[in-house]
């Protein structure tokens, strides 16, 4: 997400703890390719900056299939970023949308309120990605 935000000239602000900030090699190469596209890419540790004027906050699972040990040390990393009406609202504009790849765990990266709030995009979102992976298929396999 941040390499094809950096390439197409998407303001992109990574949200997260130090211990998961992304590589600076990956960052390197994003904020390169954000130079030629008009966009940026930026890091902060704090949830509330990170979110500051933004249009979408958009989050992930925080602990993916297969690395469930690490469970219980990601969620200690991660609650103070959990997705709240209140760190929506630090966004300081009405507008701002929620996205998540689904499926989500609500109670640990957003809360239930938010993922159901009108300002949650996830069923349009997850709509377009089928789409997307649709036309991708045929677009590789070949029309039957």
């Amino acid at each position: 997400l941040m390499i094809i935000s950096a390439k197409l000239g998407v303001h992109c602000i990574i949200g997260a703890p130090e211990a998961l900030s992304p590589d600076e090699g990956t960052l390197g190469y994003c904020r390169e390719a954000a130079v030629g596209s008009g966009g940026s890419v930026t890091v902060s540790h704090s949830p509330t900056e990170a979110v500051k004027e933004v249009d979408a906050v958009y989050t992930d699972v925080w602990t993916s299939m297969g690395e469930e040990s690490e469970a219980q040390p990601r969620t200690e990393l991660l609650a103070p970023y959990q997705v709240t009406t209140n760190l929506m609202q630090a966004s300081g504009r009405a507008e701002t949308i929620f996205l998540h790849c689904l499926p989500a765990v609500k109670g640990k990266e957003v809360t239930e309120e938010v993922f159901e709030s009108p300002a949650s995009r996830v069923f349009d979102q997850a709509e377009n990605r089928k789409h997307t992976i649709k036309a991708l298929m045929l677009a590789t396999l070949g029309r039957v």
